[in-house]
């Protein structure tokens, strides 16, 4: 035994911490049904490292569009080292997991399920206790530890804000940015097609390298990608059941991701 004394402050966060690893992993492993909705319509996204050149661009139409902190980065692009020679990248947004652990320890239903497959927040019922950021297993999240009142250095060369910022005491996290897919349906466009209807990573990335659609829909470019492709997802056997799926280097021709319908 140790002669170290911890207070009581540092015995509380601790015992918050274990209780949110704990119930995380009650999440993970639970893989035998979603515990998400089944609506309509079932976002999902197709990214293709072999059109992925790092450009950032992702990041910054994310940035601008959601008025996200400069200092945080809802979509991440991350090197994930050379093959055959050529660097390759893996963006990480959201992976919208159908059985998400944030969704399993969030003591006061701040992270839910939209019908859509969508993980959502609500801000207003969210008490920072930060366990669906400790529980996350793709560090999807990012904590607001300060206000932003700032300019935002993406806006408006990357696009302007199209909904509020959001408190201090908060996790963050990308949406599929939500507010353009429903401004989009209540238009009648059809998000993954239209740009005004799909979300901001898509649109501005200058080589095709993310596709967005419905899987419910078997004619949608990702039904299509994942029919024709082999893909994978991150961690895939956590049994978390993401939405955004990657289809590996050289399994795509280079910027062509045109499908016949």
């Amino acid at each position: 035994m140790s002669n170290q004394t911890v207070s009581r402050r540092d015995f509380i966060k601790l015992a918050a911490v274990g209780a949110a690893v704990a119930a995380g992993t009650r999440a993970i492993t639970k893989v035998d049904a979603s515990e998400g909705a089944k609506g309509e319509h079932q976002w999902a996204m197709v990214i293709d490292q072999s059109n992925c050149i790092g450009c950032g661009y992702c990041t910054l139409a994310c940035q601008a569009r959601n008025d996200v902190d400069p200092k945080n980065e809802w979509n991440k692009v991350l090197d994930a080292g050379k093959v055959d020679g050529k660097m390759t990248y893996l963006p990480r947004p959201c992976m919208h997991c159908e059985r998400a652990p944030c969704v399993e320890v969030c003591p006061v239903g701040a992270s839910y399920y939209r019908d859509d497959g969508i993980v959502m927040m609500d801000y207003d019922k969210c008490i920072g206790c930060r366990y669906c950021q400790i529980a996350c297993p793709y560090e999807a999240r990012t904590f607001n530890w300060e206000t932003f009142d700032g300019e935002n250095p993406a806006v408006p060369e990357w696009g302007s804000p199209e909904v509020e910022r959001r408190p201090r005491g908060v996790p963050e996290k990308c949406s599929f940015c939500y507010q353009r897919i429903d401004r989009g349906l209540a238009l009648g466009l059809t998000p993954g097609l239209d740009n005004d209807a799909t979300p901001s990573c898509c649109v501005i990335c200058p080589t095709g390298a993310r596709v967005f659609g419905d899987l419910n829909d078997p004619n949608s470019q990702v039904s299509q990608l994942l029919k024709k492709y082999p893909s994978y997802r991150l961690r895939e056997n956590l049994g978390t059941g993401c939405r955004v799926y990657y289809l590996p280097v050289g399994v795509v021709p280079v910027r062509d991701v045109t499908l016949e319908s």
